[in-house]
């Protein structure tokens, strides 16, 4: 079901022109920046790849690829839904060694999205991805590379604001680190987003450690794949979001699976087959590098940064009759 969301007494900060912009400052000042912090070199990057590959991310299992035929190869071929799985296989091929890593535009189609003020069928992200030891697949370097990321995001909105004096959004470098379970236990009556809700409306910024395996109410704190994060070992970075009053997920991200979290999620989500697949193969034959990685939202960092009530104001996509009409009485306009 289709959800719109009006903020009382909402008005856009910028007109068309300046919103042009503003996204381009913050996606070419973020990029370079992340890159930087963590050590990234930018590589190009599918739009598709084969069904039989087993490189699609499969999401919450739920969600159906928008699948095509390639008559001149002779193979069925997938929109890619993200470049989790990808950008560990590239990080071979392109011989990256420890301690750097790689980034790029990914950009999906997700055609069973629910609409409403912070989805679209239309997804666009950086997508990361750094090589590590295996010392460092810890819980405290999955935190310091969150709070380079959430210093970085510090970092764009005050340049931004220095470029458009109309934009007010307060970002908090403090990071709450929190665990899933943890989480359970401070809100037990509550439903995991209505738990994300209030420990980001108290904190600000906050890294939700834990998701994809289930909690001691026997329910996952939010639905992962079971083939590239390592649930213990992975989180949602959100912020406070004053516009729409409400937590905003900005990145999930995480320290990828070894061989034996691999077969560990696998047989818990009841997807064995799976390691006959080309990647699975190759990882647990020990042949892919030890990952961190993850995707952040552009159009989500845009919205935020910018004080967006719909994410329509930053990108472009498809919206039914109802979500037209209500933002066109609202007065907030869809690119």
């Amino acid at each position: 079901m289709n959800t719109l969301y009006i903020p009382k007494g909402y008005v856009p900060k910028l007109d068309v022109y300046d919103t042009q912009k503003a996204i381009s400052f913050i996606k070419r000042t973020f990029q370079d920046r992340l890159a930087a912090a963590l050590r990234l070199k930018r590589v190009s990057a599918p739009l598709f790849v084969t069904e039989a590959s087993g490189l699609n991310d499969n999401l919450s299992g739920k969600e159906r690829p928008v699948t095509f035929d390639i008559p001149a190869v002779g193979e069925s071929a997938q929109v890619v839904h993200s470049l989790a799985k990808w950008k560990r296989m590239a990080l071979k091929e392109y011989r990256f060694y420890v301690g750097n890593g790689l980034y790029t535009d990914m950009n999906a189609i997700r055609r069973d999205e629910e609409l409403d003020n912070i989805h679209s069928i239309y997804v666009d992200q950086w997508d990361w991805e750094r090589v590590i030891t295996r010392e460092e697949r810890t819980r405290e370097y999955l935190v310091d590379t969150v709070k380079k990321i959430v210093n970085t995001i510090c970092d764009t909105n005050e340049l931004l604001k220095v470029d458009f004096p109309t934009l007010n959004t307060s970002l908090s470098r403090e990071l709450k680190v929190i665990d899933s379970e943890e989480l359970l236990h401070l809100y037990p009556t509550l439903t995991a987003k209505e738990r994300e809700y209030e420990i980001t409306k108290k904190y600000g910024t906050v890294l939700i450690i834990g998701i994809g395996g289930k909690l001691s109410n026997g329910e996952p704190h939010d639905s992962r794949a079971p083939d590239y994060d390592d649930w213990s070992l992975n989180g949602d970075i959100l912020f406070y979001n004053e516009v729409l009053d409400r937590a905003f997920e900005i990145s999930s991200m995480g320290i990828r699976v070894d061989e034996e979290s691999l077969m560990r999620q696998l047989e818990l989500s009841g997807c064995e087959d799976r390691k006959n697949l080309p990647f699975h193969k190759m990882l647990l034959e020990g042949k892919l590098p030890l990952t961190i990685g993850g995707g952040i939202g552009q159009s989500r960092l845009c919205m935020l940064m910018m004080g967006s009530a719909h994410i329509g104001e930053v990108q472009s996509s498809i919206w039914d009759k109802e979500t037209v009409e209500g933002c066109r009485k609202a007065g907030i306009r869809l690119l």
